[in-house]
């Protein structure tokens, strides 16, 4: 095995300069736990950015893959294909309502994109309307919806046009939805935003306002999809029914997976109006179907909800002084610092937890679904040390 110095040479010297580097080669992971080179373990309460919600190399998923790599790999859409059928099937027993029609794709990016098209194919119409605070991606449609300027600022000139408003704030939005809108975009819980859960009464009166407009809800659940927020989607627990649904994360227990999800009253979109060459590989819809099919039979939305509610109770019992605020629904809590999150992002790795920070002074937290009260009690004493 290469050790550690070598990879951080290595991936320095070829790598893009995209991504901030934490000093640590992560080689290995099992259920809740990841270990580096130098073998030092860690709870993960990062999920790879809440792909991993059944944990690191969950069996079912494991298996599934070895059994499929051995007999198909990759077959083009141009085909029908038994896997993807498979998927589509059990994808349309877990979605409310019709909303039963999907584009398979690579990425939770690559499902916005293609929320974006589906609804501007079945409206006619161009104009979009996001929330301040969102992030959706960083590619072009979806990066012209992603709130942060410092995304933004630098592909200003080629942009599509966003209309953004205060997110939770239905008069910004009464104000920008118009009968030339063709879709609204928004999270049930912004993420990287800092952790905001919208009301049930805003996710409603943005149903209401498209019904009224003939304008396509999109809600984004690329993060609070499978579970992560209590309830399979987070959008359930508003009562609503969107138009479009865009998935990715952990849809496929740690491959690569994006969809599109729409209502089958609106039609299927027109032929070679979209496409993706790996989108809907049987190997990756092998490992969707073990993932989505795992969640589903553990019952593991009801079980985020209840430690999810107990962890958030006691770190706020804890009254920590380096916080503002506790807040998230589930498995998806925000912790807002009084000061810089990255200072606590190394504190709590040097007490083996790995975190996430959401914007420059919120901590992030989305642990493994599979997570048990004693392992998240981990998290939260190392918690405790470090802000209170």
């Amino acid at each position: 095995m290469i050790d550690a110095a070598t990879i951080f040479e290595l991936e320095n010297r070829h790598g893009s300069g995209a991504y901030g580097k934490r000093p640590t080669a992560l080689v290995k992971g099992q259920g809740v736990y990841l270990w580096d080179a130098n073998g030092n373990r860690y709870l993960d309460a990062a999920s790879g950015q809440g792909v991993a919600a059944l944990g690191h190399c969950h069996p079912a998923v494991v298996e599934a893959i070895h059994a499929q790599a051995s007999q198909l790999i990759t077959a083009q859409e141009a085909f029908y294909n038994d896997r993807r059928a498979e998927l589509y099937t059990l994808l349309a027993s877990l979605t409310p309502g019709d909303l039963d029609q999907f584009f398979l794709c690579n990425s939770g990016a690559e499902a916005i994109e293609g929320a974006l098209k589906v609804a501007m194919l079945l409206t006619g119409r161009a104009g979009i309307v996001a929330a301040k605070r969102s992030f959706h991606g960083r590619t072009t449609g979806a990066l012209s919806m992603t709130w942060t300027p410092k995304y933004r600022k630098p592909f200003m000139g080629w942009l599509p046009a966003v209309a953004h408003v205060a997110y939770n704030n239905i008069d910004e939005a009464r104000a920008a939805i118009t009968t030339e809108t063709a879709a609204v975009v928004v999270e049930p819980v912004q993420g990287e935003g800092g952790v905001h859960p919208a009301s049930p009464a805003y996710l409603q009166a943005l149903r209401q306002l498209c019904d009224e407009t003939g304008t396509m809800l999109v809600v984004d659940e690329i993060q609070t999809g499978f579970g992560r927020t209590g309830s399979m989607f987070g959008f359930e627990q508003a009562r609503i029914l969107p138009d479009i649904m865009a998935l990715g994360k952990a849809i496929a227990g740690g491959l690569p997976m994006g969809a599109v999800c729409w209502r089958s009253a609106h039609g299927q979109i027109p032929r070679a109006s979209h496409g993706s060459t790996f989108g809907g590989n049987p190997l990756v819809c092998t490992a969707a179907i073990a993932a989505v099919s795992t969640v589903r039979d553990l019952q593991l939305p009801e079980h985020v909800c209840k430690v999810g509610a107990w962890l958030i109770d006691e770190l706020r019992a804890a009254n920590l002084r380096g916080a503002r605020e506790v807040r998230g629904r589930g498995l998806m809590i925000g912790i807002e610092l009084r000061g810089r999150v990255t200072p606590t992002l190394k504190a709590l790795q040097e007490r083996g937890v790995l975190a996430l920070p959401a914007g420059l002074t919120t901590l992030r937290l989305l642990p493994p679904l599979i997570i048990t009260r004693d392992e998240l009690a981990i998290a939260r004493d190392a918690i405790i040390e470090v802000l209170g």
